[in-house]
């Protein structure tokens, strides 16, 4: 009877640990909103350095980590002996490899060549790799085996962003939805079993940004900012509910994730500023609350940031500015609380990936260092940092180099990578 008690238990205590064992499989998070919701994790860490759990060599990327099931999955790009792009496959435990696609993806008029940006979108046993150009393949997450390809650059004529196509793939029901800038065809949502087109929208250019899913009233809607507006589109079908036009001074340059909190929405651009919005909560509808930007990237307003999305906590917004200004926000009206230069060094489009956790931030920073912090309006707190990774220069020559991709945060571990390797490090606590 005793014995049979204790199996129960176990088999209690190891279902219990699986469900807090929160996977990452998609960019940002489960919500698509750097959101980690684990509990079991260390308060500070134990050293100046940590040494991975394990590491595998990688080449070089912009992908960000995706973890689910147990597998994790990243991009990268190859030049020889001839261009391609990679979608890699490893244990999440281990680092194994479990599995590689490749296929041939010569780069045109694309800057920073470093390698692909979208981080792989996993749903439902089926991993959605988009790349640089525009490929877009349907892999079994855990064998890798090709379920179905489009060449969205074939097929929807792609006016291409000078650094490629960056957003990450997002999963509404039956659809698989791209922000690519194709003509007439900016946002395309297909058949995520088949790859069939189910609906086109707008006619912008494309650029960065990662499009989520909102909802107003009794409507799913798809919050998208593209190169020339923000934009909420019907979910199901692409009906453009409201735009509103945001046309660039320099050029598209939008790379952070719409931030939202009940019913604002929060977009930063490093030339055009800081722009945020009401959305309404009863149908959808979205109008500007305010907009504030400077005279120049370095004599700047509000938040200028290039890379980091930033996070709304209570009556305030938090990010990093275009020269790595961590900055403190009144969300009411854009003006500045409080800056600190502490949490990365100086540097133009310096960068911090935040991600909460309860009452604490991680914060990943570019020199691949891994900081435990709380942000207030009382000044940023920093609790813990440790060197998790080196910069490498495929992506930035300039400064040594840099760590830009968003890291994973998953299985009470940290996944991250640079252009050499990916690493995984023990965050139990």
């Amino acid at each position: 009877m005793l014995r049979r008690l204790l199996i129960i238990v176990a088999i209690v205590c190891s279902a219990q640990s699986l469900l807090q064992a929160e996977d990452w499989p998609q960019w940002r998070g489960p919500n698509r909103d750097g959101v980690w919701s684990e509990t079991g994790v260390v308060e500070k860490f134990a050293a100046k350095r940590i040494e991975p759990k394990w590491r595998v060599p990688i080449g070089s990327g912009y992908t960000g980590p995706t973890v689910a099931n147990g597998l994790v999955y990243v991009m990268d790009r190859q030049t020889e002996p001839k261009q391609i792009e990679r979608v890699l496959c490893f244990d999440s435990a281990t680092g194994a490899q479990k599995w590689v696609q490749t296929y041939d993806c010569v780069y045109k008029n694309v800057g920073y060549e470093a390698g692909p940006r979208a981080s792989v979108t996993i749903d439902h046993g089926r991993a959605y790799a988009l790349g640089s150009m525009g490929h877009l393949h349907c892999y079994d997450a855990k064998t890798g085996v090709v379920l179905w390809t489009r060449d969205c650059g074939d097929l929807y004529d792609i006016d291409m962003p000078i650094w490629g196509i960056a957003a990450a793939p997002l999963i509404y029901q039956d659809l698989v939805i791209v922000h690519i800038g194709g003509k007439q065809a900016c946002v395309v949502a297909l058949n995520k079993q088949t790859g069939d087109e189910v609906w086109k929208a707008l006619d912008d250019r494309g650029q960065y940004s990662s499009p989520v899913l909102i909802k107003q009233g009794d409507r799913d809607v798809v919050l998208v900012w593209t190169g020339d507006s923000i934009a909420g589109l019907g979910a199901a079908d692409g009906k453009v509910f409201w735009r509103i036009a945001w046309k660039p001074r320099n050029m598209p340059i939008g790379v952070p994730t719409p931030v939202i909190s009940k019913d604002r929405a929060l977009f930063v651009s490093f030339y055009d500023g800081t722009t945020l919005l009401k959305l309404s909560q009863t149908h959808p509808a979205a109008e500007i609350l305010w907009q504030r930007v400077g005279r120049s990237e370095r004599d700047t307003d509000a938040l200028q940031g290039i890379i980091s999305t930033p996070v709304i906590q209570g009556d305030y917004i938090y990010g990093v500015d275009s020269y790595g200004e961590l900055r403190c926000l009144d969300l009411k009206t854009g003006d500045r609380v409080w800056e600190d230069l502490t949490a990365v060094p100086k540097a133009r489009w310096s960068t911090i990936h935040f991600v909460k956790n309860g009452e604490r931030y991680w914060m990943f920073n570019e020199r691949g260092e891994l900081l435990i912090a709380t942000l207030s309006p009382d000044g940023f707190h920093e609790i813990s940092r440790t060197k998790v990774l080196e910069p490498t220069t495929a992506q930035l020559s300039l400064r040594g180099g840099v760590c830009w991709s968003h890291p994973a945060f998953a299985e009470r571990c940290l996944f991250a990578r640079n252009d050499q390797e990916l690493v995984c490090v023990d965050l139990a606590e």
